[in-house]
């Protein structure tokens, strides 16, 4: 494989992944309430309290802290001349190479827990799918929307 990739998402990415994994726990937390009280109420068996207190600490401990962390390590991306390179994974690796004649349009994509942090995703179309670049800081976010899009009008303009 080529080099690492030259940017990484910034830390405050990190922060907003363990928000969502945070949200993902107490999801699972009312989950594992609800499967106590049917357990109290219907008299079943005492080990289904265990069992549900122990899915919410797993949870809670990947999605808060292991997930985010791993995630915020390997997500790289580059923006060149004439592609786009994406990188993520860490048992399985995934650099996707997006040509720039191949972009056709660029949004960037901030919701109201990415406006508090000052984030935003940026998405990128092709033809047949599209690519996310996640958790930039705002402006960073639009500059790089604008290169892009000057880049693919350019790379278009040379075919």
């Amino acid at each position: 494989m080529r080099n690492q990739l030259m940017f990484q998402i910034p830390k405050k990415g990190l922060t907003v992944w363990r928000l969502y994994g945070l949200f993902n726990t107490l999801f699972m937390a009312v989950l594992a309430a609800v499967a106590s009280f049917l357990t109290y109420k219907f008299e079943w068996l005492p080990i289904i309290y265990y069992i549900a207190v122990a899915v919410v600490i797993i949870v809670a401990i990947t999605s808060v802290w292991l997930f985010p962390k791993i995630r915020w390590d390997h997500w790289r991306y580059e923006v060149r001349e004439h592609e786009i390179e994406i990188q993520s994974g860490l048992f399985v690796v995934k650099r996707t190479l997006i040509p720039m004649v191949r972009v056709q349009h660029v949004d960037t994509v901030q919701g109201p827990i990415l406006k508090k942090y000052d984030l935003a995703n940026i998405s990128i179309s092709t033809a047949a799918t599209t690519h996310i670049i996640p958790m930039l800081i705002t402006k960073e976010a639009d500059d790089l929307r604008g290169r892009i899009s000057i880049l693919a009008r350019v790379a278009e303009d040379d075919v």
